[in-house]
């Protein structure tokens, strides 16, 4: 029974199109009817992963082919999210590697693939989007190799076998050249060198939790990959967990299988299948399920370490409440982190964080944003503050920073403009190459620090015509400061809404970053100013109406366009001394003090209250 099932896990770099990879395998193994209705990319269930082409958690799936079941595990492209990756990583026994035909493998190309050779898996590489226009299939195999190479692949990794694919146009061919219309080529080399689950049928039953979900009528739902053994509903097991003597003992209510993208329901489930129950509420992420009295919890999974964190406040400021928000308090936040924490590796609450706030840490910038815009379209309201990167300390208490191998991919008129950027955020250029299509790839030595903020300014100096990547490299010597923002604030004084007359006048001291009509307060921080300095305006003065001046006056005079940002681009140009306030509805600055004269107070103090 084992060896008829195939546990695959499916791994790439970001948008190099694994997710569309899996929708065609879908097809081809008859998931869907022909005239069906079908979204595109169906493993991003989750409304953000729809709207930024991104694949933020991992998801299961199967499909039957031949007479074989094989469990599919698509996995995050994205650095931030690597904590998905590596608990996906325990439960598979070989991956599918999707390599862009044109970009060939990138930085977290790299990271996916030694935590693959780390966990001993076998590799199937597909040559992705081969019927593009500047496709590069031979170049996308070559670097592939070198890859491998680089990361000290065994003899026999190196002669993976490899396919060329496209998961737009549904083929998978053995040759560039071939004549393959349907993805059965891949199914069969799944079959053939995906090996079959490294397991135990005999013996008590016993599994690794690596897999959270919730139902509002089941509650906790968990599960992974069997490794030992038989369960059946019914059946009384306990949890246990690394460094915790205490082992909960509950009864196996439900038991589901995955079929196709839905979950089944099953009496029994043997091992090398992947499972979920329902039975104990308090699981976690690494937990050890095993039959009552049987074996010792199995170690925790390892995952690298958060390098940011983040204060979530409660929102007190003066339109708290006015945006459609339900959950206000601080309580109710920490409720929520609490979730998150409970379902994810790599979010944490640090416990010494300030009494009045959530203290969060995580991977990334973009890891924390998706887990703020999530809360915020469930309601919640939120003061966030800037992220600040993780220290530690080493033998004689010197502080020691996170730093990150960043790889981009530069057009050549950009490679001055991004250098000097680079080097600005205290960047120490470790290699430079010329490609054969023109770009410069740029290997940086960063602080974490450097990079916060950095995607979109990259993305302005190249036209978006840049790629960029970066891992977590180790501790290292803090660096010295780094200069992030270099604009000041423009600071309402008095709450009100912001009127066209006092628009016009301000836009000459800076861009504005909310349009005519808003509701503004005192403190609120309606722009940024074109120096570097604080300025305190008048946001909602309004014209003296007089019998001189004409009645058409206001309309001849043309504002600037308001700057909207994004959540992320919000989020990198908080100062300390400033929060987000976060809504289901806006976003906006403010000052952490909104008295002008406390600020003042606090500002000579030179000791920031938060």
């Amino acid at each position: 029974m084992v060896s008829k099932i195939r546990n695959v896990g499916i791994i790439a770099h970001v948008d190099h199109g694994k997710t569309t990879l899996v929708d065609a395998i879908f097809k081809q193994a008859g998931l869907f009817r022909d005239n069906q209705n079908m979204a595109e990319r169906v493993m991003d269930s989750n409304d953000l992963e729809r709207e930024k082409g991104i694949t933020i958690l991992s998801k299961v799936a199967s499909i039957r082919y031949l007479d074989y079941k094989i469990n599919i595990v698509d996995t995050p492209g994205h650095a931030d999210f690597g904590g998905e990756v590596e608990r996906v990583l325990s439960m598979v026994d070989g991956v599918l590697l999707i390599v862009d035909a044109q970009e060939g493998p990138m930085p977290q190309t790299r990271f996916v693939l030694k935590k693959a050779f780390q966990n001993g898996l076998k590799p199937v590489v597909c040559i992705n989007k081969i019927d593009r226009e500047n496709a590069r299939p031979a170049y996308a195999y070559d670097k592939t190799i070198d890859l491998f190479i680089d990361l000290g692949a065994s003899e026999d990794d190196l002669f993976f076998p490899y396919l060329y694919t496209s998961g737009a146009s549904g083929f998978a061919r053995t040759k560039v050249d071939g004549t393959e219309t349907d993805m059965r080529s891949l199914l069969a080399a799944i079959v053939e060198h995906i090996p079959a689950p490294k397991v135990e049928d005999e013996g008590s039953f016993l599994l690794q939790v690596n897999n959270l979900d919730y139902s509002d009528y089941l509650g906790r739902m968990f599960g992974g990959k069997v490794l030992r053994g038989t369960i059946k509903v019914g059946d009384r097991v306990e949890m246990l967990r690394e460094g915790v003597e205490k082992k909960m003992g509950f009864n196996v209510t439900k038991l589901w299988t995955y079929e196709g993208i839905q979950l089944k329901e099953t009496e029994s489930v043997s091992a090398g299948e992947i499972v979920m129950l329902a039975g104990l509420d308090n699981v976690l992420i690494s937990d050890t399920i095993a039959h009552v009295d049987t074996s010792p919890a199995l170690p925790a999974i390892q995952v690298e370490p958060s390098t940011l964190s983040m204060n979530f406040y409660a929102n007190n400021s003066p339109l708290a409440g006015k945006d459609g928000g339900k959950f206000l308090t601080i309580h109710k936040i920490r409720e929520r982190v609490e979730r998150e924490e409970a379902v994810s590796v790599s979010v944490k609450i640090d416990p010494n964080g300030p009494p009045d706030a959530v203290k969060v840490k995580a991977r990334g910038e973009l890891q924390l944003a998706i887990l703020i815009e999530t809360m915020r379209r469930e309601g919640y309201e939120m003061q966030i503050s800037r992220p600040q990167v993780i220290y530690q300390r080493d033998d004689n208490n010197k502080p020691l920073e996170p730093v990150e191998i960043a790889t981009l991919e530069v057009p050549e008129d950009a490679v001055g403009a991004v250098m000097e950027e680079m080097s600005r955020r205290r960047g120490d250029l470790l290699d430079m190459k010329t490609n054969d299509n023109g770009t410069n790839t740029l290997e940086y030595s960063i602080p974490t620090r450097g990079l916060i903020g950095f995607r979109s300014t990259f993305l302005t100096l190249t036209r978006g015509l840049g790629l960029i990547g970066s891992l977590f490299d180790s501790y290292q010597p803090h660096k010295g400061e780094v200069e992030t923002r270099t604009q000041g604030s423009l600071i309402a004084k008095d709450s009100g809404k912001l009127t066209r007359y006092a628009y016009e006048d301000i836009q000459e001291r800076g861009t504005l970053f909310y349009p005519v009509g808003s509701d503004v307060y005192g403190g609120m921080i309606v722009g940024a100013c074109a120096r570097d300095e604080d300025m305190v305006v008048n946001s909602t003065k309004e014209k003296h109406a007089t019998n001189i001046r004409s009645a058409n006056a206001d309309a001849t005079s043309v504002l600037d366009s308001h700057r909207e940002l994004s959540l992320e681009q919000s989020l990198s140009w908080l100062r300390d001394d400033e929060l987000l306030e976060v809504t289901p509805k806006t976003l906006r600055f403010r000052k952490k003090i909104l008295d002008h004269s406390e600020r003042r107070v606090a500002e000579r103090r030179a000791d920031i209250i938060i």
